[in-house]
């Protein structure tokens, strides 16, 4: 008898799986009838009965299990009063920027650091540079910023100039002048990481600079990093936020 239900038990499983194999094939050929060229990261149940959470470059989208429907936007547990999306795209972010080395980034950190935020640049970006030209008093506040190159291409030229500043002799230097109107040059060197973490900043989705993230991935608003007391608010009630236990769902 016991060897006839272990047999259904794992008949039943087997059953499960293969519908969610289906499923998860639905809903990869729906999205792909509507974007061809798009490429899907990873399709999983969502907390929405009847759809798959599919990631696309970074962003999130709902699919229903038939591939009938597609919902783009922010998913919102009510009774938690959580954005469950953001937090979704946040982990993302977090995991990729682990993968990230601090030999391809340019940091600037006071001796012992509260926090650590990581800073997409752009060298011809007016807000960057406002941005940089506090970077004294965002390490004074304990925070470590990690700069990660990232030329938009409405900046012609930006590309170039992000590499001048890599390959210089000393790129700390020479970030902080071309921040602060300096040609940095057309110096350039093997390997740069330039191209790499623009491509790394697409993958995320980053499509405005400065995006400025904390160390679980959570993107700051603009009010809170443009200034450095502000910043450091923020990530400390961001801190206090997670060392809470998760409330049972």
């Amino acid at each position: 008898m016991l060897k006839k239900i272990l047999l259904l038990l794992g008949l039943a499983a087997a059953a499960g799986s293969a519908w969610a194999d289906d499923a998860e094939k639905t809903v990869r050929e729906a999205l792909h009838s509507m974007l061809p060229q798009v490429k899907i990261d990873h399709v999983v149940k969502s907390d929405v009965p009847g759809f798959y959470e599919v990631i696309v470059s970074g962003q999130v989208v709902y699919v229903s299990a038939d591939g009938k429907y597609l919902l783009q936007g922010n998913l919102y547990d009510v009774p938690q009063k959580t954005d469950l999306t953001a937090l979704r795209v946040a982990k993302l972010r977090a995991a990729a920027l682990a993968t990230l080395p601090d030999a391809k980034q340019m940091v600037f950190a006071p001796e012992h650091p509260k926090h650590t935020v990581t800073v997409f640049t752009d060298v011809d970006c007016p807000f960057c540079r406002q941005f940089h030209k506090q970077i004294d008093e965002y390490n004074r506040q304990g925070i470590a910023v990690k700069y990660v190159l990232y030329p938009l291409d409405i900046h012609p030229g930006a590309d170039k100039k992000a590499v001048a500043v890599w390959c210089a002799a000393d790129r700390k230097a020479a970030y902080t002048a071309a921040m602060n109107g300096a040609d940095p040059g057309a110096g350039t060197c093997p390997n740069n990481p330039v191209a790499e973490t623009k491509a790394f900043g697409i993958s995320l989705g980053i499509n405005a600079t400065p995006t400025v993230l904390a160390e679980d991935g959570t993107r700051i608003d603009d009010g809170h990093a443009a200034n450095p007391a502000a910043l450091a608010s923020e990530l400390d009630r961001l801190a206090a936020q997670r060392a809470k236990p998760v409330a049972a769902r």
